[in-house]
């Protein structure tokens, strides 16, 4: 072929990146602000706690209710992609992330203000999770992973950047001008409207029960974590055995029971389950022991937190080009490490100084960001097509309910010691925290192990 008949083909595959990114560009920002959102408040807990006279295990409920409706919220806008236009439920979406922002900013009673956030997270799920679809379907292997970089690394430096913006507004503000920031929003979807790829919507009948019954279940387990509730338990254990049982014999199932069968994919579930339990409880206790070991304002906190996002945000081009290089396990086997690392470092430092908080942050935000992003791209290679939808929504759904598991265990971690000195009930909860990501990196271990295993039995026949 001629360079004359070459040039057009190379022109509009030109075209399609320039395409990519610009879209991409503008998903991210839509993306920030919604994961600035789930730690902005993280800053505010102190002053909510006081000016509602909350306990700090009814306050993991501000961070922890938002983290499992996001969660239930992801995997339903994954699954509904399936069937409708990813640029209708984006949309939808985004009404929803509105009009809980309105609320939240003439919010003054704790149930309106838990309301609202519950009404934001429904519509922040459609952030992360639609983007995810979005590279999975329409972008190629060999580019997907900066791409999947890009969003995902957006979204951690959002958490980060979070309690800086988060800590300024409560100051000078107070906590009800932090819905401000997230409804700010609505005003990237005109745009991103135009450039979406329109797709034709299927007449699906979508199992609804199958998802209510998951959403119910998984609260259950989380309330009985916090109120020691029997029939929060109860609850939980009856709704999810509905769910398994639903999604056997529906038609179509909320989520495909070969799923949860699939041995490899459950167990890069459980390390992103691990991750965010990890980075979900630092960023809830953070705050706290800023504030209550050394007597730092909303303000600082925020600082404090910042330079590890950043960091992770900077960093995520060069980790996006070596996934695409080098594979998903390199980045997989370094990230497992350097989490691991961070969580010992706030074991041993956390209650020496703030400066020692900011330092140890730094390593255990960067491996968050290598895990998700080599995660999510080794799961949209290892799955068939069919099953892409339920499983990347089904990863985001794990994903979150591992954050709100993280923030609720640490609220009832300091509840259980407060007969003991505060500097050692954080020391404690960060040992707990360490051990999970060890289990991460075990989790990882298995999964390559299975894996070369498979290949040798190929090779074999």
């Amino acid at each position: 072929m001629t360079a004359d008949h070459a040039s057009p083909i190379a022109a509009t595959q030109e075209q399609e990146v320039i395409r990519e990114r610009l879209i991409l560009g503008l998903w991210s920002l839509a993306v920030m602000p919604i994961t600035m959102n789930t730690t902005m408040f993280n800053v505010a807990l102190p002053q909510i706690m006081k000016q509602f006279a909350l306990t700090s295990t009814t306050a993991s409920w501000i961070v922890t209710g938002y983290s499992i409706v996001f969660a239930i919220s992801s995997i339903t806008f994954s699954r509904l992609s399936d069937y409708l236009p990813i640029r209708r439920l984006l949309t939808i979406g985004i009404i929803f992330l509105g009009a809980g922002s309105l609320l939240g900013m003439f919010s003054h009673h704790f149930i309106m203000l838990f309301a609202s956030r519950v009404l934001q997270a429904v519509g922040a799920g459609s952030g992360i999770s639609l983007g995810v679809m979005l590279v999975t379907r329409y972008i190629p292997m060999s580019r997907r992973g900066r791409s999947m970089s890009m969003i995902i690394s957006t979204a951690t430096f959002g958490m980060g950047l979070g309690p800086v913006l988060g800590g300024v507004i409560t100051e000078y503000w107070g906590w009800n001008g932090l819905f401000l920031i997230t409804g700010l929003i609505v005003f990237v979807l005109p745009f991103l409207f135009r450039l979406l790829p329109r797709e034709q919507a299927q007449n699906v009948r979508f199992d609804f029960a199958g998802a209510f019954s998951i959403g119910v279940g998984v609260t259950g387990l989380l309330l009985f974590m916090t109120t020691n509730s029997l029939y929060a338990l109860a609850a939980g254990v009856i709704f999810l055995y509905a769910f398994w049982m639903r999604i056997k014999r529906a038609s179509g199932p909320f989520v495909q029971p070969t799923l949860l069968k699939n041995m490899p994919y459950m167990l890069l579930s459980f390390i992103v389950f691990a991750a965010f339990a990890a980075h979900f409880a630092t960023l809830f206790l953070m705050p706290l022991m800023l504030s209550r070991l050394f007597g730092l304002r909303s303000v600082y906190t925020g600082l404090i937190i910042f330079p590890g996002a950043m960091l992770s945000a900077l960093l995520s081009n060069v980790v996006g080009r070596m996934i695409d290089r080098y594979g998903n396990h390199l980045i997989l086997r370094i990230g497992s490490i350097i989490m691991l690392l961070g969580a010992v470092l706030f074991g041993f430092f956390s209650s020496i100084s703030p400066i020692a908080i900011l330092i140890v942050y730094i390593p255990l935000s960067l491996g968050v960001t290598m895990l998700t992003t080599s995660v999510s791209n080794e799961m949209s290679r290892i799955l068939p097509k069919e099953q892409i939808g339920a499983g990347m929504g089904l990863s985001q759904l794990i994903q979150f309910v591992g954050g709100a598991f993280g923030v609720a265990l640490s609220g009832k971690s300091i509840a259980w010691q407060k007969a003991i000195p505060l500097s050692s009930a954080f020391t404690h909860i960060y040992w707990g925290v360490a051990t999970l990501v060890f289990l991460a990196g075990l989790s990882y271990l298995l999964y390559r192990a299975k894996q070369l295993s498979s290949l040798s039995s190929l090779a074999a026949k």
